[in-house]
């Protein structure tokens, strides 16, 4: 019997389910869409209300924004989630910081598909105006020459300002001890008195105190100069090449979500991003908008946790 006829119904098939990707790609969305993210008022609820407000003004879609309690309870709904392109995922590093520090009910790297990087958000390292140095050089030369006698603070064990820290620790080679704060206030309060040395601040938690020059800016933690502090070089750039540390929100969707919606999402989100409307909204809330391919999305993902995976072994980092 001939292989011909069998050959062609496999192509024909294959045709087939190519043209129908197609057309429900060119007619998504045919519904709203859900943003699952964390609780009201957060970070990634406020980020993923613009981008919400950004598509429905952009693209004419309807996005409903739903808040979950935490990172945890947001990122296993996403993963159970039917794989349509309908119920997608906005949340910050910790969605693949988290099972760096425990176990978790999701797999970052095979529950989800990234969609693209939505905004970054650099830590500051920053100093006491009384501490004798003026740049991440004198800093790293008086922290050698008095190995724990310069402190700095970190509120959460694994959140991106202990990170930034630790990382630093690990580049440069000092021996830097770190003052755990359960409180924000408490924290900035013994910073601004002198207490404490230094701390790898977010833009709304230092940068205030910057303008006031109650605190001095050494070195901003991403690898390009940041647009929410001119003038501050990065700590790259200041003697620790290849430094690089942010805060950043992303958009995933289940994993196994056609190609074709996802790239629809990109192209839309990407377009949103761009806009300087939205650019202006999310810069007034400390951080930069930033826009990726899903590929580039990936692969960031997977560098930092490379690299977190390091830093979180050799400082022996655990969730508190």
């Amino acid at each position: 019997m001939s292989t011909v006829p069998l050959v062609l119904q496999m192509l024909l098939t294959v045709l087939l389910m190519c043209c129908a990707a197609g057309v429900f790609a060119q007619v998504f969305p045919s519904k709203p869409l859900r943003f699952l993210t964390t609780g009201a008022g957060a970070s990634t609820d406020l980020a993923a209300r613009t981008l919400a407000q950004g598509l429905s003004d952009s693209a004419g879609w309807t996005v409903i924004v739903d808040n979950r309690g935490n990172t945890i309870v947001a990122a296993e709904l996403a993963a159970r989630a039917l794989a349509d392109g309908y119920t997608l995922l906005v949340l910050t590093e910790g969605l693949w910081r988290g099972p760096l520090l425990q176990k978790m009910p999701y797999d970052p790297a095979n529950d989800f598909v990234p969609i693209s990087l939505l905004t970054r958000a650099p830590n500051l390292l920053v100093v006491h105006p009384a501490l004798p140095v003026k740049s991440v050089r004198e800093l790293i030369s008086l922290a050698k020459s008095k190995p724990r006698a310069l402190n700095y603070t970190s509120g959460q064990s694994g959140s991106s300002s202990h990170l930034a820290a630790e990382l630093f620790k690990s580049m440069t080679k000092v021996d830097i001890v770190r003052i755990s704060y359960r409180s924000a206030a408490i924290e900035m309060s013994d910073l601004l008195s002198g207490q404490v040395h230094m701390t790898f601040g977010s833009a709304g938690s230092v940068g205030q105190y910057v303008r006031a020059k109650r605190l001095r800016p050494l070195g901003v933690s991403t690898a390009e100069p940041s647009t929410l502090f001119p003038g501050v070089p990065t700590i790259a750039d200041s003697g620790v090449p290849g430094y690089e540390s942010a805060a950043m929100s992303g958009v995933f969707a289940p994993a196994k979500t056609p190609p074709a919606i996802i790239t629809r999402l990109n192209q839309e989100i990407v377009r949103v991003l761009n806009k300087p409307d939205i650019k202006e909204k999310f810069f007034n809330t400390g951080v930069e908008t930033v826009g990726s391919s899903p590929e580039e999305f990936a692969a960031k993902i997977k560098s930092e946790m490379t690299r977190l995976t390091k830093v979180i072994r050799d400082a022996g980092i655990r969730d508190e």
